[in-house]
């Protein structure tokens, strides 16, 4: 049972883990773009679109999501 939230913790695990798994997906979709976009030029010899650039910047969004969520989840454990 290692997904099941510990009893004292209530909705709150629940809504945290939410967070954490928005950045892993911002961060993954921004890192897939990444790689796209070199793929993209190595293949083509073109320049990517702008949508592929637009994505590439949910990487650092993603990143800060995580940073913000295991401050708040280690800042949750303390109390």
């Amino acid at each position: 049972m290692p997904n099941t939230p510990h009893p004292g913790s209530g909705g709150q695990r629940r809504r945290s883990d939410v967070l954490l798994r928005i950045a892993m997906g911002l961060f993954g979709i921004g890192i897939i773009s990444v790689i796209a976009i070199f793929a993209v030029t190595l293949i083509t010899g073109n320049a990517p679109g702008v949508w592929l650039y637009l994505l590439a910047m949910l990487t650092p969004v993603g990143l800060l999501l995580g940073i913000f969520f295991a401050l708040w989840s280690g800042r949750q454990a303390r109390k």
